[in-house]
């Protein structure tokens, strides 16, 4: 694994040159080098030495930037660090240009190998949660506990509102949607991503508004922007349609890791009647039922989420810093009941 550190360079110098990346105050980004993929990093100073580390996966047309808040919130619980996904935030395309789930969670399980920082607290958004559920259920030596919120896994049903997102994946459709939004601005897309994401798009800070104005503008530069959105798209469908030991939920019921599940809702992406289907799939599992969040309730509720990340820790013996304190169940102090 190689691995460059700056707050600001691109991951691959082959790319165009676009806007740096946003980084966050205490926040360090790096590009990681592994077999077939480049990685960006992003990451805080732990609090202390000796933290359990977590990683953190975002969804479809996100980046690490999506945790910083919850990140800054979990300071003192754990050692933080999140991955921008193959094709997204300041990560360049994979080599192979795979974007299903498998790609991506293959690119997770390259870089915890090759970081030797396993096993860890791993969390993981819509898209993300569906790549984290396959981690866990396929290397469960590299995830401590696991944490969904709003997890993209199958639904029979989908909402209305989440078909777009769908149609993104058929070959032809980001092309069309692209000359057909071609006039709109980075401001009105990213209200439109607003509205469609967060219960109450009023909660947004302008500050926060504003950065995602810019991110967006950094991305749309990018050349494959729109290719990785919907082979992205594609990949989540295919998975919504495989069946037998690969399917999602089956890979769900062999997930041996205690698990938040975190449901919003106001979610018009994931259906808030899927909670009951992953309380029933999960084997151990807490549930966070949020009636105001939307899709992202780790960026509109960083203190619930976090409040119940540390009451999982705390509930399985997993805040102890040290290997035999977690055997014989002891928690650190400060657990939840």
């Amino acid at each position: 694994m190689s691995s460059t550190e700056s707050p600001s360079v691109p991951a691959a110098s082959v790319l165009p040159k676009v806007a740096p990346v946003r980084v966050g105050e205490g926040e360090r980004l790096r590009s990681v080098g592994l077999p077939g993929v480049t990685l960006s990093i992003r990451s805080r100073r732990p609090a202390r030495e000796g933290l359990p580390p977590a990683l953190y996966v975002h969804g479809l047309g996100g980046s690490s930037q999506n945790w910083s808040t919850l990140m800054a919130e979990l300071d003192g619980v754990v050692d933080s660090e999140a991955l921008d996904l193959p094709g997204f935030g300041d990560s360049p395309p994979p080599d192979d240009g795979n974007y299903s789930v498998t790609g991506h969670a293959r690119a997770v399980i390259r870089y915890l190998d090759a970081a030797g920082r396993g096993p860890v607290h791993l969390l993981g958004n819509s898209l993300g949660g569906a790549v984290t559920t396959r981690v866990a259920a396929v290397r469960p030596d590299l995830v401590r506990t696991l944490t969904l919120v709003s997890p993209a896994l199958p639904e029979l049903r989908i909402q209305r509102t989440a078909a777009p997102t769908a149609l993104l994946g058929v070959p032809g459709v980001a092309a069309l949607f692209t000359r057909l939004t071609k006039e709109w601005t980075a401001e009105q897309r990213v209200r439109g991503v607003m509205a469609l994401c967060y219960g109450d798009p009023s909660r947004v800070s302008p500050e926060a508004f504003q950065d995602a104005v810019e991110e967006l503008e950094r991305r749309l530069q990018l050349p494959y922007f729109w290719d990785a959105m919907a082979r992205s798209a594609r990949g989540i469908v295919n998975a919504y349609t495989l069946g037998g030991q690969h399917g999602l939920w089956r890979q769900a019921e062999r997930v041996l890791a205690p698990t938040l599940l975190v449901y919003g809702g106001r979610d018009q992406l994931v259906g808030f009647r899927m909670a009951g289907r992953a309380a029933r799939s999960f084997p151990d599992f807490r549930l966070l039922s949020l009636p105001d969040a939307g899709h992202v309730a780790m960026m509109e509720y960083p203190d619930v989420v976090a409040t119940a990340f540390r009451e999982l820790l705390g509930d399985t013996g997993r805040l102890s810093t040290d290997a035999e304190d977690a055997d014989s169940g002891v928690a650190a102090p400060g657990a939840g009941s």
